[in-house]
Protein backbone atom coordinates (compact mmCIF):
# COMPACT_ATOMS: atom_id res chain seq x y z
CA UNK A 1 0.00 0.00 0.00
CA UNK A 2 1.10 3.68 -1.45
CA UNK A 3 0.60 6.28 1.42
CA UNK A 4 -0.08 9.39 -0.66
CA UNK A 5 -2.93 11.07 -2.13
CA UNK A 6 -6.35 9.89 0.05
CA UNK A 7 -4.52 6.98 1.65
CA UNK A 8 -2.05 9.53 2.94
CA UNK A 9 -4.55 11.87 3.80
CA UNK A 10 -6.97 9.20 5.83
CA UNK A 11 -3.10 8.05 7.45
CA UNK A 12 -2.61 11.30 9.27
CA UNK A 13 -6.20 11.84 10.35
CA UNK A 14 -6.04 8.49 12.22
CA UNK A 15 -2.67 9.43 13.53
CA UNK A 16 -4.32 12.41 14.41
CA UNK A 17 -6.86 10.46 16.84
CA UNK A 18 -6.83 9.86 20.39
CA UNK A 19 -5.43 6.60 19.05
CA UNK A 20 -2.52 8.11 17.55
CA UNK A 21 -1.94 10.21 20.48
CA UNK A 22 -1.47 7.63 22.87
CA UNK A 23 0.55 5.51 20.49
CA UNK A 24 2.96 8.24 20.27
CA UNK A 25 3.18 8.68 24.08
CA UNK A 26 4.47 5.04 24.29
CA UNK A 27 7.09 5.57 21.68
CA UNK A 28 8.20 8.59 23.49
CA UNK A 29 8.40 6.54 27.04
CA UNK A 30 10.10 3.79 25.67
CA UNK A 31 12.55 5.38 23.69
CA UNK A 32 15.66 6.70 25.96
CA UNK A 33 16.34 10.45 24.26
CA UNK A 34 18.70 13.02 25.54
CA UNK A 35 18.86 16.29 24.58
CA UNK A 36 21.73 16.17 22.27
CA UNK A 37 21.38 12.84 20.24
CA UNK A 38 20.30 12.22 17.02
CA UNK A 39 17.08 10.62 16.28
CA UNK A 40 15.70 8.48 13.14
CA UNK A 41 11.76 7.65 12.64
CA UNK A 42 11.44 5.57 9.77
CA UNK A 43 8.27 5.66 7.88
CA UNK A 44 7.63 9.19 9.04
CA UNK A 45 4.43 10.16 7.53
CA UNK A 46 3.12 13.05 8.34
CA UNK A 47 5.73 14.02 10.96
CA UNK A 48 3.37 14.08 13.80
CA UNK A 49 6.36 12.19 15.58
CA UNK A 50 8.80 14.31 14.21
CA UNK A 51 7.99 17.24 16.22
CA UNK A 52 7.98 15.52 19.81
CA UNK A 53 11.04 14.51 18.99
CA UNK A 54 12.57 18.01 17.73
CA UNK A 55 11.70 19.01 21.07
CA UNK A 56 13.28 16.66 23.26
CA UNK A 57 16.55 16.48 21.13
CA UNK A 58 16.47 19.97 21.86
CA UNK A 59 18.96 22.20 19.55
CA UNK A 60 22.31 20.52 19.89
CA UNK A 61 19.97 17.21 18.55
CA UNK A 62 18.53 16.55 15.39
CA UNK A 63 16.36 14.35 14.25
CA UNK A 64 15.61 12.63 10.69
CA UNK A 65 12.46 11.55 8.88
CA UNK A 66 12.81 9.01 6.39
CA UNK A 67 9.55 8.06 4.30
CA UNK A 68 9.13 7.22 0.59
CA UNK A 69 6.36 9.00 0.13
CA UNK A 70 6.75 12.92 -1.24
CA UNK A 71 3.17 13.18 -0.29
CA UNK A 72 3.56 12.48 3.38
CA UNK A 73 6.91 14.76 3.63
CA UNK A 74 5.68 17.45 2.69
CA UNK A 75 3.20 17.60 5.36
CA UNK A 76 5.78 16.73 7.64
CA UNK A 77 7.76 19.18 6.16
CA UNK A 78 4.97 21.78 7.04
CA UNK A 79 4.26 20.22 10.64
CA UNK A 80 7.84 20.64 11.59
CA UNK A 81 8.72 24.40 10.02
CA UNK A 82 9.49 25.67 13.32
CA UNK A 83 12.11 23.33 13.90
CA UNK A 84 15.61 23.41 12.63
CA UNK A 85 16.53 20.48 13.34
CA UNK A 86 14.77 18.03 11.30
CA UNK A 87 16.08 16.99 8.20
CA UNK A 88 13.75 14.58 5.90
CA UNK A 89 14.83 12.09 3.93
CA UNK A 90 13.06 10.99 0.75
CA UNK A 91 14.17 7.09 0.65
CA UNK A 92 13.29 3.67 1.41
CA UNK A 93 14.02 1.91 4.56
CA UNK A 94 16.91 -0.82 2.94
CA UNK A 95 18.55 2.65 1.89
CA UNK A 96 19.37 5.36 4.60
CA UNK A 97 21.59 8.40 4.04
CA UNK A 98 23.33 8.07 7.21
CA UNK A 99 26.52 7.07 8.50
CA UNK A 100 27.65 3.54 10.20
CA UNK A 101 26.52 4.08 14.12
CA UNK A 102 25.11 7.82 13.66
CA UNK A 103 22.29 7.49 15.66
CA UNK A 104 21.21 7.46 19.29
CA UNK A 105 17.82 6.13 18.74
CA UNK A 106 15.81 4.53 16.06
CA UNK A 107 11.91 4.26 16.03
CA UNK A 108 9.34 3.21 13.12
CA UNK A 109 5.60 3.26 13.46
CA UNK A 110 3.48 0.62 10.89
CA UNK A 111 5.99 0.90 8.43
CA UNK A 112 8.04 -2.33 8.64
CA UNK A 113 4.97 -4.83 8.11
CA UNK A 114 4.93 -3.08 4.80
CA UNK A 115 8.05 -4.00 3.83
CA UNK A 116 8.26 -7.27 1.76
CA UNK A 117 12.32 -7.59 2.57
CA UNK A 118 11.83 -6.69 6.15
CA UNK A 119 15.43 -8.42 7.01
CA UNK A 120 17.52 -5.60 4.50
CA UNK A 121 15.66 -2.48 6.03
CA UNK A 122 16.05 -3.71 10.01
CA UNK A 123 19.82 -4.67 9.05
CA UNK A 124 19.80 -1.24 7.77
CA UNK A 125 18.38 0.36 10.79
CA UNK A 126 20.99 -1.81 12.32
CA UNK A 127 24.02 -0.43 10.58
CA UNK A 128 22.81 3.48 11.50
CA UNK A 129 22.23 2.71 15.27
CA UNK A 130 24.84 3.18 17.82
CA UNK A 131 25.81 -0.17 19.73
CA UNK A 132 23.90 0.56 22.91
CA UNK A 133 21.62 2.66 20.83
CA UNK A 134 17.55 1.81 21.45
CA UNK A 135 14.71 0.75 18.29
CA UNK A 136 11.68 1.25 19.26
CA UNK A 137 9.27 -0.63 17.10
CA UNK A 138 5.18 -0.36 16.73
CA UNK A 139 3.49 -3.01 14.70
CA UNK A 140 -0.01 -4.24 14.12
CA UNK A 141 -1.07 -7.86 14.60
CA UNK A 142 -3.27 -7.64 11.67
CA UNK A 143 -5.11 -11.16 12.87
CA UNK A 144 -6.66 -9.38 15.59
CA UNK A 145 -7.58 -6.25 13.16
CA UNK A 146 -11.31 -6.50 12.83
CA UNK A 147 -14.60 -4.89 12.51
CA UNK A 148 -17.83 -6.07 14.51
CA UNK A 149 -21.56 -5.62 13.77
CA UNK A 150 -21.87 -6.02 10.01
CA UNK A 151 -23.15 -9.26 8.62
CA UNK A 152 -20.42 -12.21 9.14
CA UNK A 153 -19.54 -13.59 6.15
CA UNK A 154 -19.31 -9.85 4.10
CA UNK A 155 -17.05 -8.73 6.99
CA UNK A 156 -15.20 -11.63 6.38
CA UNK A 157 -14.78 -10.85 3.03
CA UNK A 158 -13.98 -7.49 3.73
CA UNK A 159 -11.55 -8.46 5.72
CA UNK A 160 -9.78 -11.15 3.67
CA UNK A 161 -9.39 -8.47 1.09
CA UNK A 162 -7.99 -6.33 3.28
CA UNK A 163 -4.85 -8.54 4.13
CA UNK A 164 -3.44 -8.20 0.64
CA UNK A 165 -2.40 -4.26 2.15
CA UNK A 166 0.93 -5.47 3.96
CA UNK A 167 3.44 -8.02 3.54
CA UNK A 168 3.93 -9.02 7.35
CA UNK A 169 0.43 -9.93 8.87
CA UNK A 170 1.93 -10.92 12.04
CA UNK A 171 5.69 -9.34 12.03
CA UNK A 172 5.42 -8.71 16.60
CA UNK A 173 5.83 -12.44 16.81
CA UNK A 174 8.42 -12.77 14.37
CA UNK A 175 10.47 -9.59 14.99
CA UNK A 176 12.10 -10.39 18.22
CA UNK A 177 14.06 -13.38 16.88
CA UNK A 178 14.89 -10.72 13.84
CA UNK A 179 16.36 -8.67 16.45
CA UNK A 180 18.33 -11.51 18.58
CA UNK A 181 19.92 -12.25 15.12
CA UNK A 182 21.11 -9.42 14.67
CA UNK A 183 22.58 -9.17 18.14
CA UNK A 184 19.87 -6.86 19.72
CA UNK A 185 19.60 -7.35 23.63
CA UNK A 186 16.86 -6.59 26.17
CA UNK A 187 14.15 -6.57 24.38
CA UNK A 188 10.73 -6.33 25.36
CA UNK A 189 6.84 -6.33 24.08
CA UNK A 190 4.49 -4.09 24.97
CA UNK A 191 0.68 -4.08 24.50
CA UNK A 192 -0.76 -1.06 22.95
CA UNK A 193 -4.27 -2.95 21.92
CA UNK A 194 -7.44 -1.00 22.18
CA UNK A 195 -11.04 -0.97 21.43
CA UNK A 196 -13.50 1.66 19.59
CA UNK A 197 -17.35 1.33 19.99
CA UNK A 198 -17.66 4.39 18.22
CA UNK A 199 -17.61 5.57 14.16
CA UNK A 200 -16.94 9.29 15.10
CA UNK A 201 -13.68 11.71 13.56
CA UNK A 202 -11.69 11.12 17.07
CA UNK A 203 -11.84 7.34 16.75
CA UNK A 204 -8.96 5.46 14.29
CA UNK A 205 -11.84 3.15 13.24
CA UNK A 206 -13.72 6.05 11.64
CA UNK A 207 -11.15 6.15 9.25
CA UNK A 208 -9.95 2.94 8.60
CA UNK A 209 -13.65 2.10 7.68
CA UNK A 210 -12.91 4.44 4.79
CA UNK A 211 -9.49 2.75 4.02
CA UNK A 212 -10.42 -0.54 3.92
CA UNK A 213 -13.53 0.03 1.94
CA UNK A 214 -11.37 1.86 -0.66
CA UNK A 215 -8.96 -1.11 -0.35
CA UNK A 216 -11.58 -3.71 -1.13
CA UNK A 217 -12.82 -1.71 -4.09
CA UNK A 218 -9.34 -1.71 -5.54
CA UNK A 219 -9.26 -5.78 -5.13
CA UNK A 220 -12.21 -6.28 -6.46
CA UNK A 221 -15.27 -6.61 -4.13
CA UNK A 222 -18.43 -4.72 -5.77
CA UNK A 223 -19.66 -1.15 -4.60
CA UNK A 224 -22.82 -2.15 -3.79
CA UNK A 225 -21.16 -4.93 -1.07
CA UNK A 226 -18.77 -2.32 0.20
CA UNK A 227 -21.82 0.51 0.18
CA UNK A 228 -23.98 -2.36 2.34
CA UNK A 229 -20.93 -3.40 4.42
CA UNK A 230 -20.86 0.11 5.44
CA UNK A 231 -24.35 0.90 6.13
CA UNK A 232 -24.49 -2.25 8.16
CA UNK A 233 -21.48 -0.66 10.39
CA UNK A 234 -23.58 2.65 10.59
CA UNK A 235 -26.80 0.27 11.68
CA UNK A 236 -24.75 -1.10 14.40
CA UNK A 237 -23.39 2.11 15.82
CA UNK A 238 -26.92 3.33 16.09
CA UNK A 239 -27.64 0.13 17.74
CA UNK A 240 -25.03 -0.04 20.67
CA UNK A 241 -23.80 -3.25 19.12
CA UNK A 242 -20.69 -1.81 16.75
CA UNK A 243 -16.83 -2.23 17.94
CA UNK A 244 -13.44 -1.89 16.51
CA UNK A 245 -10.57 -3.90 17.90
CA UNK A 246 -7.30 -3.45 16.56
CA UNK A 247 -3.29 -4.75 18.54
CA UNK A 248 -0.59 -3.04 17.82
CA UNK A 249 2.78 -3.97 19.54
CA UNK A 250 5.86 -2.38 21.00
CA UNK A 251 8.73 -3.84 20.34
CA UNK A 252 11.84 -2.37 21.85
CA UNK A 253 15.41 -3.70 22.00
CA UNK A 254 18.82 -2.41 22.87
CA UNK A 255 21.61 -3.01 20.25
CA UNK A 256 24.41 -4.79 21.48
Amino acid sequence: MEFSSDIGRLQRRAASSMAGMSRRQAILEALPVSKGDHVLDIGCGGGHLLDHLAKDVGDDGHVFGLDPSADQLAEAKTRCAEHDNVTLLHSFADAIDLPDASCHAITSTQTLEYIEDVDASLSEATRVLMPGGWLVNVSILWDHFCFYGADADLNARIHDAFRAHCHHQMLPMELPGKLTALGYRHIRDTSLAFVNTRRNANTPAFYLEQLMAGFALGQGVAEADVTTWREQLAAAEADGRFGFTSFPVLTAACRG
